[in-house]
């Protein structure tokens, strides 16, 4: 079962539609999926669980982009194909899920 963590805000005017994106996705590719959501509070909060800021997905414990280190207690901007949005895609997102899927097939095949 794959862990996915949705890291948040109240403030932040993206979250909502991202995690809408994601709970479709995950109903849409029949993942199976442990959906955790982690609101956080403050930057003394953000620090305690590496917020990069909101909304930000873990897949197993990973980035969905692959972003390591940094401390953000504000709104997330994606870049997707050249376009700056703080929500990102339903395909940006499956994107990333179905990839990091596939590496960890490969690397379960070889192992």
């Amino acid at each position: 079962m794959k862990k996915i963590e949705f890291f948040y805000f109240e403030g932040c005017p993206s979250y909502k539609k991202a995690l809408d994106h994601l709970k479709e996705i995950i109903n849409e590719e029949n993942i199976e999926a442990d959906l955790e959501l982690i609101r956080v509070d403050s930057p003394e909060d953000a620090q305690k669980v590496g917020f990069q800021g909101s909304p930000s997905i873990k897949i197993d414990g990973q980035d969905m982009e692959g972003k390591e280190g940094g401390i953000s207690f504000t709104c997330r901007i994606y870049n997707i194909d050249g376009a700056l949005t703080g929500i990102p895609s339903k395909e940006y997102i499956r994107e990333k899920i179905l990839k990091q899927e596939k590496v960890k097939k490969s690397l379960d095949s070889i192992l």
